[in-house]
């Protein structure tokens, strides 16, 4: 579904949330206004999702997309960052991302797993990697009175379309 939101803007909202509501999965939207080739602006449609067993009563966290450029040496792709926000108790369930995505944590302490490793935790300073396709199990603050923060570097085509599409069980 295309939105129009204003003259110079739209929003994409298509299959990324009818899936997640077939799936139960309850998505948060977050959009931000991005200039696009041509003189227009397009919004970034960002989500963090949060359900799953035994999270439905936690906090989601915050996607707050910081920029989007197409990289000029790798045509048909872009570069996104986003800050991450983790309030106290925050998860994020089982997810993927559509490229290649590498997080360093700015505040505080996340546990974080990938499909076949082990669950980790990192803290202010420390990064990790996600490959294309990586089925990332979890993450989560890690601490339940503290919140946490991430700066998020996504490469991946260009659209600068939802950054996290939920994967079910």
């Amino acid at each position: 579904m295309i939105e129009d939101v204003s003259s110079r803007s739209l929003t994409l909202l298509g299959a990324t949330t009818v899936a997640a509501g077939l799936l139960g999965v309850a998505v948060v939207h977050y959009n931000r206004a991005i200039p696009a080739p041509g003189g227009t602006d397009a919004l970034i449609h960002m989500m963090a999702a949060d359900a799953g067993k035994g999270a439905a009563a936690r906090p989601t966290t915050t996607v707050r997309p910081l920029s989007c450029e197409k990289l000029p040496n790798v045509p048909g792709h872009s570069i996104t960052t986003a800050l991450v926000e983790f309030p106290p108790n925050a998860y994020t369930p089982r997810h993927r991302h559509p490229g290649s995505v590498t997080a360093f944590v700015i505040k505080g302490a996340l546990r974080s797993q990938m499909e076949g490793g082990p669950a980790m935790t990192y803290t202010k300073g420390q990064t990790w990697f996600e490959a294309p396709g990586t089925i990332h199990a979890f993450a989560e603050n890690a601490s339940a009175t503290e919140p946490a923060e991430l700066l998020a570097i996504f490469v991946a085509e260009d659209d600068c379309g939802p950054l996290t599409i939920p994967v079910p069980d």
